[in-house]
């Protein structure tokens, strides 16, 4: 027999294991608040690099951010649910991101893909 309490909500769901703990939370939480004042820092201070390398600290600070809520907040991980919560998480991922990269594939190509207009590019009547 096992001596821990029986929870009746966490069995009644299947899930044995329980939904995070306090210093989960607290740990999500402080990692939340830095990942997001630094890239707040660096766009407020005069002082900074580059404004391609700042933006490309913004983008891997906020990759890093979508992991920390995934992981301490939506608890996705491969022992919920058998995996497939993660599984169906990853598939919506791959989903946004092709068409997040064919969208702006398209619109980077799509003045050098135009059909040229004749009389130089001018709308109206041709003088």
């Amino acid at each position: 027999m096992s001596t821990e309490p029986y929870d009746a909500a966490l069995h009644a769901h299947g899930d044995t294991h329980g939904h995070g703990s306090r210093l989960g939370y607290r740990i999500g939480s402080l990692l939340a608040i830095v990942l997001t004042v630094v890239p707040f820092w660096l766009v407020m201070s005069q002082d900074g690099p580059a404004p391609g390398w700042i933006a490309a600290v913004i983008f891997a600070l906020a990759l890093v951010q979508i992991v920390v809520h995934v992981v301490c907040f939506l608890h996705l991980d491969t022992r919920s649910e058998g995996g497939w919560t993660l599984l169906a998480f990853l598939f919506t991922a791959v989903i946004v991101v092709i068409t997040i990269g064919g969208s702006i594939w398209v619109m980077f190509h799509l003045n050098t893909n135009m059909m040229p207009m004749p009389g130089g590019g001018h709308i109206g009547p041709v003088r």
